[in-house]
């Protein structure tokens, strides 16, 4: 995690001065000491990084369609901005993985898709689309690239940009739906007023071609990750940070995309801040609720909040702390059924970060006390969960003093 956060004046402000102020360390209320019933297993490595020859580990993705997971890694190279991009899949869960197929030779530009500005990775069937951001004009910027498979990942070609353009465009988030459509969103400045826009486009076959290319909301935080999720009936729910309050907030859309309609706020903390703090939020579906993790770095609230809600995200219950007052910041969180639900996020220490869980097993009502899972002694970051027909499958970036950083999972029965 930066130890630093930009506002738009362009000064950096030290994160740990902004957490002080805000006076994290606080009680923590509401949580459960039930005993966790998830099984672990070892960590498992889905890349052999040492023998694929790269370097660091700098963005992945993943995405369950049945009894399919499926993967996308970049990681470097000795190439500056050419990372090895690569397509991997899983039929147990996670706890074994095919051989990757690289797929990033196909774009002759260099990338600028990293942690918390991730690879995209979806599928249906045998169709697949993977997403990401390529370099434009000025340094660190560009627009978005696809690569789609009809074969199931055998073979990979060149897609279309959602909108043509070649505009900045950053911070993706994909998934497809039960009728094969794949939908995006993403966040640009097509505006050219000093500030992002969550943008939304859709295909129907894979990337080859987009429709619906529409604004969501042209005022949000600029560098924030945005999360899609499709509810039990298709309605598409996206998760984004506003511009003001930089609350977290939810549009929905009932007609596979072609309109959008804002919900709600996802914790109103009304958090007033020039300035962006590199975090999004997640977001899961188990029968008729929604659950939520947000942070916020509002005076005297600054934390990661859980929430619920029984009626389909129009209202939310009051934001229940989670972390035992750490400096927990990424997060994810994923349900399996109607009592089984985990939160997953990394906490900033004196010797760098950890990856924490916490199980709640009625639904969301209670929180388990949170346990670590990374390797004690190792710096681990970014933390993703997923719910899999095995289980719950917990995947993030882990770098051990003196070595190159590593992707790791861990499953959960």
């Amino acid at each position: 995690m930066p130890d630093f956060v930009q506002s738009k004046n362009g000064k950096w402000l030290n994160r740990h001065l902004i957490f002080i102020k805000a006076g994290l360390i606080m009680l923590v209320t509401g949580l459960s000491a039930c005993a966790p019933v998830t099984q672990n297993s070892a960590l498992v490595y889905p890349i052999d990084t040492q023998a694929l020859k790269l370097k660091n580990l700098s963005s992945f993705d993943v995405y369950v369609e049945g009894s399919s997971t499926h993967a996308i890694f970049a990681a470097e190279t000795e190439i500056p901005k050419k990372p090895f991009i690569g397509y991997i899949k899983s039929e147990d869960g996670g706890a074994h993985w095919t051989q990757p197929t690289e797929i990033g030779h196909f774009s002759e530009r260099t990338v600028e898709s990293a942690a918390g500005n991730e690879v995209q990775i979806a599928g249906s069937g045998e169709n697949l689309l993977a997403i990401w951001q390529v370099s434009g004009e000025l340094p660190g910027m560009g627009p978005l690239l696809s690569m789609y498979s009809l074969d199931g990942g055998q073979n990979w070609q060149l897609g279309k940009n959602p909108t043509g353009s070649d505009i900045d465009q950053s911070h993706p988030e994909l998934l497809a739906d039960q009728h094969g459509r794949f939908h995006l969103v993403w966040l640009d400045d097509r505006d050219e007023n000093g500030y992002q826009g969550i943008r939304y486009a859709r295909t129907h076959d894979a990337g080859q071609r987009w429709e619906l290319a529409q604004t969501v909301d042209d005022s949000t935080c600029s560098c924030c990750w945005n999360r899609l999720m499709l509810g039990l009936d298709g309605q598409l729910n996206a998760l984004y940070r506003n511009m003001e309050p930089r609350d977290m907030a939810l549009t929905q859309s009932g007609d596979a995309g072609a309109s959008w309609h804002k919900a709600s706020t996802v914790g109103e903390f009304n958090w007033v801040f020039d300035g962006c703090p590199h975090n999004g939020g997640a977001l899961a579906q188990s029968s008729q609720i929604l659950h939520s993790l947000v942070w916020t770095g509002a005076e005297n609230k600054a934390g990661l909040y859980y929430l619920r809600s029984a009626d389909n995200g129009q209202t939310w219950s009051t934001p229940q702390i989670m972390g035992n007052g750490s400096l927990a910041f990424h997060s994810d969180i994923a349900a399996l059924d109607d009592s089984h639900v985990i939160a997953i996020w990394d906490v900033r220490g004196a010797e760098g970060s950890t990856v924490m869980i916490s199980e709640s097993l009625d639904n969301g009502k209670q929180w388990s006390t949170a346990r670590l899972i990374s390797t004690p002694g190792s710096s681990a970051t970014f933390p993703r969960i997923v719910a899999t027909t095995n289980g719950f499958l917990a995947m993030w970036v882990e770098q051990k003093p003196g070595e190159f950083k590593r992707w790791v999972s861990k499953l959960f029965k």
